[in-house]
């Protein structure tokens, strides 16, 4: 079965048994919540919808997203990714996997982020 791999350079960390999934984080200056949508795929995580609650440094609203329930909903045509790279730093916060109906802090999973080892990747495995 195929499900998302957590780890980095092809080294797995963790791995869930998912078929899709919600990336959740909130912007380290501005304290807004981000959140995308993906898919596992033989090819890779395939992008979704994404949401943001509002705009600030670094974070522009595309011009095509629509505002429903306090949020800017917009989708962005990417090739699937095969690893998603994400900074993971204890000044930032941590990510958050949402699934099955609920977010966990991916600290469940890798423990708390750590500055001597800032980044992780995701990726689609069997």
């Amino acid at each position: 079965m195929i499900g998302l791999c957590l780890g980095l350079s092809g080294v797995v960390w963790a791995q869930l048994p998912i078929a899709d999934f919600t990336l959740a984080w909130n912007h380290t200056i501005e304290k807004v919540r981000w959140e995308e949508d993906y898919r596992v795929t033989q090819q890779g995580l395939v992008l979704g919808e994404a949401r943001v609650k509002g705009n600030g440094a670094g974070m522009e609203i595309p011009e095509d997203a629509r505002l429903e329930n306090g949020s800017w909903h917009y989708r962005r045509q990417l090739p699937p990714l095969q690893p998603l790279k994400l900074a993971r730093t204890p000044q930032a916060g941590d990510y958050q996997l949402c699934f099955d109906g609920s977010c966990r802090s991916m600290s469940q999973w890798l423990g708390p982020p750590a500055a001597g080892q800032p980044t992780v990747e995701l990726w689609s495995c069997e």
